[in-house]
């Protein structure tokens, strides 16, 4: 019978599903079956609200994996609700807060004869999904897994909600990936927090670095928060963007600023000619025009010939911004390139093989 590993965080975009893509292909590599799913889907698009929900329910982070590393249709779990404003209503009104019917198919599922590793991704933080009866704690308890956490690292003060996830999941706790730690402080962790951490009780299986790719939006994912309209090169929308400037300076100190930068999204006011064009010789993925008014044909002309996507929206510059700032390191991992990064990034910062032989899969590897 397999064995059952739950990846769960004490907040949401950790960096679980990045994680799992580094082990599911890690043991595939080994010849190892590899099954992977959600409990509770987080990232299923409905088309409406009164849609019943799809059978079997994948979530849509679960298929991206699976055809990332190549998993069979079988390997992938369906999850059994999904988290969203429209069942969690429905749950709340009927006060029913115990998992359902399709709780059974899981159990079963995970119980049968399977010669491998069950990855399951809980949901957002420690809590979430205690509504379903899907939380971290009920799912490890219900099902004897042992629970590894990938947690976003501050600074010391992070370590709160690490020993409050501990102290609940007692000896379901397995130990701690620390990720998007900034690249300076990344010797200093381990030399001395990570052993800090050890005498409290958590043990650490890898401290991965902060990753601007991974934490990047594209271009098309910019379009859809801001409602924007394309004005040009509606084919580059896959464009990865990585950081934001705002052009608000004069143009000289744009432009200095502008070639520091890489992979850019741009915005700036409409009636901001001298900004845009010195914009569209630098890195930038999109250029994003706010305020009143339309591009002079010159601009249009230049960002078709570098092909960078012109967008223009309604709102003013703060809003933009705004929109765009909550984006990054808040969307799905559904990019194959995110995909690939991913990989190494686990594979040469995480102790993978210190991590299986605590499940017992030691002989294996």
């Amino acid at each position: 019978m397999g064995k059952t590993l739950m990846i769960g965080s004490c907040e949401s975009f950790s960096g679980k599903s990045a994680f799992v893509l580094g082990i599911a292909r890690y043991l595939k590599a080994l010849n190892i079956c590899v099954r992977f799913g959600k409990p509770l889907a987080t990232s299923i698009e409905l088309d409406n609200e009164t849609s019943s929900l799809p059978i079997p329910l994948i979530d849509d982070d679960v298929r991206f994996i699976g055809s990332i590393i190549g998993l069979t249709d079988e390997s992938l779990i369906p999850s059994v609700d999904l988290f969203a404003a429209v069942t969690a209503d429905k749950r709340l009104a009927d006060s029913f807060i115990s998992p359902g019917d399709g709780f059974e198919a899981l159990k079963e599922k995970l119980g049968d004869s399977f010669e491998g590793l069950n990855i399951l991704e809980a949901a957002g933080s420690i809590y979430e999904g205690m509504l379903y009866g899907l939380s971290l704690a009920q799912l490890a308890e219900e099902f004897e897994a042992k629970v590894l956490l990938v947690h976003l690292w501050r600074d010391s003060s992070s370590v709160d909600a690490l020993l409050a996830a501990k102290e609940q999941l007692g000896n379901a706790f397995l130990g701690v990936v620390l990720n998007a730690v900034t690249p300076e402080e990344v010797k200093d962790l381990k030399d001395n927090v990570v052993p800090a951490l050890k005498t409290l009780g958590i043990d650490v299986f890898g401290v991965m670095p902060r990753s601007p790719l991974l934490r990047s939006v594209t271009v098309e994912e910019l379009v859809r928060r801001l409602r924007a309209r394309v004005i040009c090169c509606s084919d580059r929308l896959s464009l990865m963007v990585e950081t934001l400037s705002i052009g608000a300076m004069n143009v000289n100190s744009a432009m200095e600023f502008f070639r520091k930068r890489r992979n850019m999204a741009v915005v700036t006011g409409a009636d901001r000619t001298d900004i845009q064009l010195a914009a569209l010789e630098a890195s930038t993925q999109c250029l994003i025009l706010t305020g009143a008014g339309e591009p002079l044909p010159q601009l249009i002309n230049r960002a078709e010939e570098l092909e960078v996507p012109l967008l223009k929206v309604d709102t003013d510059t703060l809003s933009t911004v705004e929109v765009i700032e909550q984006a990054f390191g808040h969307v799905r991992l559904h990019e194959d390139v995110k995909a690939t990064y991913a990989f190494r990034l686990v594979e040469e910062n995480c102790d993978l093989q210190r991590l299986f032989s605590f499940l017992g899969m030691s002989s294996k590897i």
